[in-house]
């Protein structure tokens, strides 16, 4: 009978959760913005902010594969990774390739730079606001929600390409990155090093990260 090669841990629960969670959220801000539910607007927004500050804060504090630090490390090996996709010899990254690092950071920008509009953003009559936009003026907060829309255009193309380069993973370099963004796991043996980092989920890291970010939800939705 063969034996089951040995998988380990990629991506652990709680950037799988918060990844999935962004993906639903994203169309169901613009559905409530087009259709005009401004509450529902209101709520989903204010749960991609935190879902995005805890983001940032797993990636000071959160796994390695989850951590920036390593992350801009990568960076440096860029041209020598293109390279090997040229020859479909790239092979299988623990974590995140170097180009996935830049998708990463541009997504998560976008997603902070939206985020953020938001809570400052005042609609045409004044009627609908961010929570934030009582800090600023009338003008000021107009100005906020035309960064906030155009900003949403710039994700949504940030958005198209991520899922064009993982189609192109899938087909072309037969490279399955979706089955690990939902099991957490791949096989040992597509890493040929036998040396990986450590990756363990630690419980306390969790916690902290979830606690802040409520906590500052809590504060923003409160405001005022």
């Amino acid at each position: 009978m063969t034996t089951k090669p040995a998988r380990v841990m990629v991506w652990d629960g709680a950037i799988r959760l918060v990844h999935w969670l962004m993906v639903a959220l994203v169309p169901l801000l613009w559905w409530t913005a087009e259709e005009g539910h401004m509450d529902w607007h209101k709520s989903f927004g204010l749960t991609m902010f935190g879902l995005v500050l805890f983001r940032l804060i797993w990636g000071l504090i959160g796994t390695w594969t989850a951590r920036f630090a390593p992350m801009v490390q990568r960076i440096g090996s860029l041209n020598i990774y293109i390279k090997k996709l040229r020859n479909r010899d790239s092979g299988a990254t623990f974590g995140h390739s170097p180009l996935a690092v830049l998708s990463v950071f541009a997504l998560l920008l976008a997603l902070t730079a939206q985020v953020t509009t938001g809570l400052f953003s005042v609609d045409i009559d004044g009627l609908e606001s961010g929570p934030l936009a009582v800090l600023i003026s009338f003008e000021t907060g107009r100005q906020f929600a035309a960064v906030h829309e155009l900003n949403f255009n710039l994700l949504l193309a940030l958005i198209g390409l991520h899922i064009t380069a993982i189609a192109i993973y899938y087909f072309v370099l037969k490279d399955r990155l979706v089955e690990p963004m939902v099991t957490g796991h791949r096989s040992r043996a597509d890493f040929p090093t036998s040396d990986l980092p450590e990756n363990r989920l630690q419980l306390l890291p969790v916690i902290a990260a979830a606690a802040l970010a409520l906590a500052c939800v809590i504060a923003i939705s409160n405001f005022g």
